[in-house]
């Protein structure tokens, strides 16, 4: 690895441009030389003069200024290629029957009755780029480590599988069940890398356009981490993202750019599939996209690698003395090079070489076919390889690979470089035809005449299967394989959680502080505490975590080199190699990415982390849901906190800042787990059971979700003989009425409670109610395990029917319900089904804003005097009260007047 020195400049290239010039005459001498060389051999001369004395200064490690665009050439010279090992006339066939079996799997998927779709001009562009990478580099889990990280583009799957079904990984049955997961079950192909879905062959999911480089940045990021604090060796693997050129319009794919240069990921290679196009057309078809992504990543710091043409252009180039064959690639857009690819040779003939005599004279011993043959590098094999193994070599710098290849490559004239190639799924007759000739495929006519068109293989016993396991073999084993070899881990005892069980006694903290403090004691058990890893997007002060500063310390591979400005103080800012806390500065999605990444830990280098990510409630869900989804598909666990949760308790932050929906949004998430608890006990059994069921014997693929808030209250002791079942199920009585004649239930959740318990002694002590407050620690937990119970019942109606665990509950209690949280009224609504009575919500609906506390619940009606009329209400519709009295109510408590309303506490950023 490089050097700190190496890997992080302060100032990256640069001229002196207020030193004084101690040398006039030398300098004098220099610029003659230049003057010299234009005059006498031409401007084209002289560039490239400047351009070796670059390069050379950049050897001798002299600073000069950063090019942000070179020529449209490939950036390894010829002279400079390495020996190919490779045998390309056995990868030639082996690729062949790669792209045969890829392109008929999608075609057979839209026969008649099936019909599921598919892709096949992504991978037909970037199969060399595959290949090479599959025989030459990319490295397995057979030795017990991780191997490397491979990011497929998510449209190129058929392709892998292709490759699969020849080494024997899959069967044709599969390629067959392709896109028909459950209808073809066990068989089933997922339709991209989904982990979830094929938890044995997939790692990483990456359909979702932009959040594969995301993921894979932070990845290499991980894999540094984990080693830097001695969890796992990760030395030897590098993380491989396949990307596409459209996808890096995503802000995803270009927004974290930096701190892959900053922290000097060597161990990270992106290779862009450049085909130039889109889903619908052009990528740049008025620019160039190539250059574009080349000022791009090197203006963020990475090395750049152009790999624009195959070798068929290396004579042609060779012949350019003047330049002006580089100039006419250099100007010639995207769009015109499309057009190319779909034109015959006498045509480039004349439009590409046609309009300057010097460039006709370079192609006059060229036949049209050889003209039309002039490839894109992204297709040779060598070129290839060059590439690759340069970004291998290259030390302090990530590595991008801008590859230009023809999208449908080798499909034929009705695909190849095509608008529409990109939503083409199926082959006529007379293309596969011509595709089986193009790729020397033995099959007859008769074959394809006569039924769908068959697969291809060689035999078990060919030279061309051989080759692919004894590449395989030497390179640790076969990819894409994801492996779980974690081991369950040791959890703390009971006494680790005491504290959070005593309450706070007179002290008020907020939940989000219950939280910390638990989290604190966990972090010294001997056992897990070095697993634990910390994450916060520049909030860890807000939420009362810059306790952890001193001793777990924030990662950073360079250490700090400064003097902090709070040296002095105990809680001071302390950056450290071996840091455990990531402080991914303000960016919610790469802090989902590292959770991401630490998250499925435990089946990338089969050593469970356990990632605890603290945010902004609002900035959360809403902000990175697409990436939450990516968790799960990836089968990633560890805790999400949303702190500063509620739309009326982040008081005057106001509305872009009021989270009253992120719950709702958990609730979408299969895989995720969500919990709205109110106290530290509370907390305590959600954490040692979620430590449970993500790290213990027999664990599960889930991720916890808990909202946790900003605002002092006091912490009650546990309850003796506390209801743990009814925490974790998502309901328990916490507090049974004590006076009153008249029965009524108020369930609330998170810091709702308090007030659901100001409103129990209301009704009893004015209105003679009897109400018993329930905490909703789960409602979304309720709702999904009510939904399975009535799942079974509908498709077992002879058996004895089930009652959903809310139902069960609450049954026996007499009285109305009424639902009070600081979420939307659509949360506590989840369960409205199956609460056994008549049932009310209330919630703070609409957009949030700045105000006090008590004013915006008095707002939104679901303060404790809000919440004793709407149970009012709901006893004048039994007639166990008269209605006249909800009017008195609603005068009494001024419930119409919201500067009526007590304040409310005020501060708590944690």
């Amino acid at each position: 690895m490089a050097s700190g020195s190496d890997r992080n400049p302060i100032i990256i290239g640069g001229l002196p441009s207020q030193v004084p010039d101690f040398d006039p005459e030398e300098t004098q001498e220099w610029l003659d030389s230049l003057d010299a060389a234009v005059d006498e051999r031409g401007r084209e001369r002289a560039r490239y003069l400047m351009l070796r004395l670059i390069e050379r200064a950049r050897e001798k490690r002299v600073a000069v200024p950063e090019m942000r665009s070179t020529d449209y050439v490939n950036t390894i010279a010829t002279r400079d290629e390495p020996f190919f090992p490779g045998d390309e006339e056995i990868e030639r066939k082996v690729l062949n029957a790669t792209r045969w079996n890829a392109a008929v799997m999608v075609s057979r998927a839209q026969r008649p009755g099936i019909g599921v779709g598919g892709h096949i001009a992504t991978f037909a562009s970037s199969a060399s780029l595959y290949d090479v990478g599959f025989n030459h580099f990319f490295r397995g889990k057979d030795d017990g480590l991780g191997g490397d990280q491979i990011f497929f583009q998510g449209h190129a799957s058929p392709g892998i599988y292709a490759r699969a079904f020849l080494l024997d990984r899959l069967s044709e049955a599969q390629l067959d069940a392709f896109r028909q997961e459950k209808s073809k079950a066990p068989n089933g192909l997922s339709s991209y890398p989904h982990p979830r879905l094929m938890p044995d062959f997939w790692e990483f999911p990456t359909v979702s356009m932009g959040l594969g480089p995301l993921g894979a940045i932070y990845q290499a990021r991980m894999n540094r981490y984990m080693e830097a604090r001695g969890i796992a060796d990760t030395s030897q693997s590098h993380v491989w993202a396949y990307l596409g050129d459209g996808e890096m319009d995503e802000p995803e794919s270009l927004g974290q750019l930096s701190i892959a240069s900053r922290e000097g990921l060597d161990n990270l290679t992106f290779v862009v599939n450049c085909n130039l196009q889109r889903l619908d057309g052009p990528v740049r078809g008025n620019g160039k996209i190539i250059q574009e992504l080349e000022s791009q990543f090197r203006g963020a710091g990475w090395n750049v690698i152009k790999l624009v043409w195959d070798r068929s252009w290396d004579p042609l180039l060779a012949q350019d003395r003047t330049g002006i064959l580089v100039n006419k690639l250099n100007t010639t857009p995207d769009g015109q090079f499309q057009t190319y690819a779909t034109e015959s040779g006498a045509y480039i003939r004349e439009h590409f070489f046609g309009d300057d005599p010097r460039l006709r004279d370079m192609v006059k011993g060229m036949t049209d076919d050889q003209i039309l043959h002039l490839g894109r590098g992204g297709h040779d094999h060598k070129k290839v390889y060059a590439a690759y193994a340069a970004a291998k070599a290259h030390k302090g710098q990530p590595t991008v690979i801008l590859a230009q290849t023809v999208k449908g490559w080798t499909l034929g004239p009705n695909f190849e470089g095509r608008n529409a190639t990109h939503q083409m799924k199926k082959l006529t007759v007379e293309d596969l035809k011509r595709f089986r000739d193009r790729l020397h495929i033995p099959i007859t006519d008769k074959q394809l005449d006569e039924g769908y068109p068959p697969y291809y293989h060689p035999g078990r016993d060919s030279e061309e299967i051989q080759y692919m396991h004894d590449r395989r073999k030497g390179l640790g084993g076969y990819v894409p394989t994801r492996v779980v070899r974690a081991k369950p881990l040791v959890l703390p005892e009971d006494k680790t959680y005491a504290t959070a069980k005593k309450g706070s006694g007179q002290q008020s903290i907020a939940t989000t502080m219950a939280f910390v403090r638990i989290l604190k004691d966990l972090m010294r058990d001997k056992e897990i505490g070095k697993r634990f890893v910390l994450i916060a997007p520049d909030e860890y002060r807000t939420f009362g975590m810059d306790a952890f500063f001193p001793s777990a310390k924030i990662y950073n591979p360079l250490g700090q080199q400064y003097e902090a400005v709070d040296r002095d103080l105990l809680l001071a800012y302390k950056e450290s190699p071996t840091g455990q806390m990531l402080h991914d500065g303000i960016s919610e999605a790469g802090c989902t990415a590292s959770l991401i990444a630490a998250g499925s830990a435990y089946a990338t280098h089969g050593e469970p982390l356990i990632p605890v990510y603290v945010f902004y409630s609002m900035f959360g869900f809403q902000r990175t849901g697409d990436q939450f989804w990516q968790m799960a598909d990836q089968l990633a666990r560890g805790f999400v906190l949303g702190a500063t949760a509620g739309r009326t308790t982040l008081t005057g932050e106001g509305l872009q800042h009021a989270d009253g929906h992120s719950q709702l949004l958990a609730s979408t998430n299969p895989g995720c787990v969500a919990y709205d608890p109110a106290f530290g006990y509370e907390i305590a059994h959600i954490v040692k059971d979620g430590l449970r069921r993500m790290y213990g014997e027999n664990s599960e693929d889930v991720f916890y979700y808990l909202t946790v808030y900003n605002e002092p209250i006091q912490h009650p002791a546990e309850p003796e003989n506390v209801d743990v079942e009814g925490i974790l199920k998502g309901v328990y009585r916490f507090k049974s009425g004590e006076r009153g004649m008249i029965p009524a239930q108020i369930m609330a959740s998170g810091v709702a409670v308090p007030w659901a318990v100001e409103a129990q002694q209301i009704l009893a002590d004015e209105w003679n109610v009897k109400a018993d407050v329930w905490s909703a620690t789960s409602w979304n937990e309720l709702r999904r395990e009510a939904v399975e119970v009535e799942q079974y019942n509908l498709l077992h109606p002879e058996e004895e029917l089930r009652v959903p665990y809310v139902t069960q509950k609450l049954s026996g209690s007499e009285g109305p319900f009424v639902a009070v949280s600081d979420w939307m009224r659509s949360v506590p609504d989840q369960i409205a089904r199956w609460v056994p009575g008549a049932y009310q919500s209330l919630g703070a609906d609409g957009f949030g804003f700045a105000d006090t506390r008590g004013a915006a619940r008095r707002f939104f009606h679901i303060d404790a005097q809000s919440i004793v009329l709407a149970v009012l209400t709901e006893l004048a519709k039994e007639g166990r009260i008269d209605r006249s009295v909800l009017k008195t109510a609603v005068d009494r408590y001024e419930l119409l007047d919201v500067a009526a309303a007590d304040p409310g506490a005020a501060g708590g950023d944690a």
